[in-house]
């Protein structure tokens, strides 16, 4: 739930950024002349391609909110760590190249595949219990 409420939080802060910009857009331009027309866009040429680079801002900036959540742990949020590449490009049918990240605190890997066979998949995220405390374990076993 929390990562899900970060992301709305996220896109909350980028649109109200966006809006800002957008409100202010009008004032650095002099005001259109235009005689049958109520709205500038497609008949002025500045403030057409002034809307076109702010569409293409607003864009932008909401794939970078996107893509940055998208590499962060689901239950502590920070983003995640140690990429690990597995799998091999020349035997894709048995091993598909994926990259693996891991949160540095131990709560879960993320698997991203390199290459989409069969259309897009969403990555993989697998949920650890407490992968730290089982290594330790393991450790004290070998004492």
């Amino acid at each position: 739930m929390r990562y899900w409420a970060y992301l709305v939080a996220k896109l909350a802060l980028a649109g109200l950024f966006l809006y800002r910009v957008g409100r202010g857009l009008p004032y650095l331009l002099p005001p259109p002349k235009m005689r049958f027309h109520t709205e500038p866009i497609g008949y002025d040429l500045t403030y057409t391609f002034l809307m076109m680079a702010y569409t293409l801002l607003a864009a932008g900036v909401i794939w970078v909110v996107i893509w940055d959540q998208r590499y962060r742990c689901r239950t502590c949020l920070r983003k995640l760590r140690m990429p690990i590449l597995t799998g091999s490009w020349t035997q894709i049918l048995f091993g598909r190249p994926r990259t693996e990240y891991i949160c540095p605190f131990g709560h879960g890997t993320l698997k991203v595949d390199e290459v989409q066979i069969t259309g897009h998949q969403a990555p993989d995220w697998q949920p650890h219990e407490d992968m730290w405390k089982e290594l330790v374990s393991l450790d004290d076993t070998k004492k």
